[in-house]
């Protein structure tokens, strides 16, 4: 079964460019994942600390495969200390 999930991730003003560069660098690598159906990230119109991503993946086995990937471990420790809190996730099904 897909699954969809909504990441909110807010970055501290100091790390916008630092986070903002390594996000592209996250779509450019999980792209290239095969249960990746969707990996789009957004910016907020209102707030330029704030990136939006939308994703879908084939399945959960995907998706864990995808959390063990390096570039997403690379980022777990980005994100202690240039993101404001931790990202919010909305993990979800189609109806």
């Amino acid at each position: 079964m897909k699954i969809y999930i909504t990441a909110i991730i807010k970055a501290h003003t100091v790390h916008q460019e630092e986070v903002r560069a390594f996000l592209l660098y996250l779509v450019q690598e999980t792209r290239k994942e095969e249960a990746c159906i969707r990996y789009d990230l957004h910016l907020d119109q209102t707030d330029p600390n704030t990136f939006i991503f939308y994703e879908i993946w084939k399945d959960q086995k995907g998706l864990d495969l995808h959390n063990q990937q390096p570039y997403i471990k690379q980022f777990g420790q980005l994100a202690n200390s240039a993101l404001q809190e931790a990202p919010t996730l909305y993990i979800t099904t189609k109806i």
